[in-house]
């Protein structure tokens, strides 16, 4: 039977507006992990290398999160340009595939060109959508896009109500990196960041010794360590070294090692002439070795430096939750 719209009052139809929400909501609202992958830097690469060339970069990013996703109980959404929107069950589900997307990633950087390397920013939200199975839409949707627009190459962010979804293991994983303002919203959200890859062969932060001050590592495919804060008005290092006495800073070099992500791990690499000690061996300018938690690198006998997985709470946490289980 059909409706006389015409010949309704007003209050009907509010009444009638109040009912189709109600359905829709009952019929299609549900509560799903949320997440895009947008590829960096691609406006720039499309400008130098071509349309070809971009498109394989997109294709790429597409194929390796369809690999990723076999078996995960997550679906893509949407592919949009550079993005991928893609839903999950469940936030552990969701922190699961696109960390294997990002080994993925890394694996097959290791053998292409730097300039060629598929980089990515990843954003992962817990919210209520509405969905027919095929289509999913809903402010959360958006929020999502926007916070992984606010993440750095590399790195996998997710908002507290994602973070809140996970089990302990996962959370222990998380670094808090504070309030970040999110286009669009009216106060700045509080978010964390996701360490995907083995937390011993990855570690994510470097202790000065002698400061304690804990700095983490950024998601960078090479780490530069040096004294040197700027050239020519630009960044010089990624983590810059310094010493309260300035004569025993000079001893440090202005670019003296960097640090590069390999599928086994991260390999340090002394850039440096300066004495560079790894676990107590020297290493010669050039020479290669890995590192992982717990390596001591000890730089022009001035400076010490620890890498360590998330900060020194996080891992004696992480060692007792482990011991309890």
């Amino acid at each position: 039977m059909s409706l006389d719209f015409e010949s309704l009052s007003l209050t009907e139809i509010i009444r009638l507006q109040n009912q189709l929400s109600a359905f829709l909501a009952r019929r299609f609202e549900k509560t799903h992990a949320l997440a895009f992958s947008d590829v960096t830097g691609s406006t720039a690469y499309f400008a130098r290398f071509g349309n070809e060339a971009g498109r394989r970069l997109q294709q790429r990013h597409v194929d390796l999160i369809v690999k990723s996703l076999e078996g995960s109980g997550g679906r893509i959404v949407d592919t949009a340009g550079d993005g991928v929107f893609l839903c999950f069950p469940h936030v552990e589900a969701a922190v699961e595939v696109l960390g294997r997307f990002q080994t993925l990633r890394l694996q097959e950087n290791f053998h292409i060109p730097p300039e060629h390397q598929l980089t990515t920013r990843i954003g992962i939200h817990w919210g209520t959508v509405l969905t027919d199975g095929v289509i999913v839409t809903g402010d959360p949707v958006n929020l999502c896009a926007k916070l992984a627009a606010t993440a750095q190459p590399g790195e996998i962010r997710i908002t507290k109500p994602a973070f809140l979804e996970l089990p302990v293991q996962r959370r222990l994983r998380c670094r808090p990196i504070g309030p970040v303002k999110v286009a669009g919203a009216s106060e700045p959200m509080e978010m964390f960041t996701f360490a995907w890859a083995d937390p011993v062969r990855f570690p994510s932060t470097v202790v000065i010794v002698e400061t304690g001050e804990q700095i983490p590592l950024p998601p960078h495919p090479i780490i530069t360590f040096g004294r040197l804060r700027e050239m020519n008005g630009a960044q010089a290092n990624d983590i810059v070294l310094t010493h309260k006495d300035s004569s025993r800073a000079q001893q440090i070099s202005r670019w003296h090692f960097e640090v590069r992500r390999a599928p086994e791990g991260l390999i340090l690499r002394s850039v440096s002439t300066q004495p560079t000690a790894v676990n107590g061996r020297a290493i010669c300018k050039g020479e290669e070795t890995t590192i992982s938690a717990g390596t001591i690198v000890r730089l022009s006998d001035v400076l010490t430096l620890r890498f360590i997985s998330g900060t020194s709470d996080q891992a004696s946490e992480e060692s007792a939750v482990t011991t309890v289980s």
